[in-house]
């Protein structure tokens, strides 16, 4: 009978069960989750989806420990994987989005400016300035690092980072009308 389990797929209890912790997993996550996490969230803006989207590259990861362990930078292909799963995530968003303006009259009001101002002001860039304002600023990515990541020249992460950061600094300026006007009551 036992055989005829194991010929089913099904592992048997003591051969075919992977160890509690192949080759360090365990240290591997402790050291990188918080860290891939912290990424996804800014690119994505909600804490819970990329705590999720981290998870699932980390499960993926483990399911595939003896190859990845052996990359040179197993942190980088888990964060790939992670942001793989953000961009489809934001995809099946934007189309459920539509869907639902489409069936909705209804629109829901946006978070307050004061709460949320920095998820905010990322949205507004582009998606690939906002990749590379998060991986440089949030992961402490040299440009070089995201060239890799992106598979694109140096010179074309650091021109995303310039005008990101052109981008951010529009954004977080005050309008010269209300410069106008404080001069105008303290003058």
């Amino acid at each position: 009978m036992e055989n005829a389990v194991q010929h089913c797929g099904v592992p048997s209890r003591d051969t075919d069960m992977p160890p509690l912790d192949p080759g360090g997993f365990a240290e591997f996550y402790q050291a990188n989750f918080n860290r891939i996490a912290t990424q996804i969230y800014a690119y994505i803006g909600d804490h819970a989806e990329a705590q999720d989207l981290t998870q699932e590259a980390f499960y993926r990861a483990l399911d595939r420990w003896k190859v990845v362990r052996q990359f040179h930078d197993p942190g980088a292909w888990v964060r790939r994987v992670a942001w793989n799963l953000a961009t489809s995530r934001l995809r099946r968003v934007k189309v459920a989005l539509r869907y639902l303006a489409r069936q909705r009259e209804e629109v829901a009001e946006a978070p307050t400016p004061d709460r949320v101002a920095l998820v905010q002001a990322l949205a507004t860039l582009p998606v690939r300035h906002r990749r590379a304002i998060v991986l440089h600023y949030l992961a402490h990515l040299s440009t070089a690092e995201i060239a890799a990541h992106e598979d694109v020249a140096e010179g074309t992460v650091r021109s995303w980072l310039t005008r990101g950061r052109a981008q951010l600094a529009a954004y977080f300026q005050e309008p010269k009308g209300v410069e106008l006007s404080v001069q105008a009551v303290n003058g």
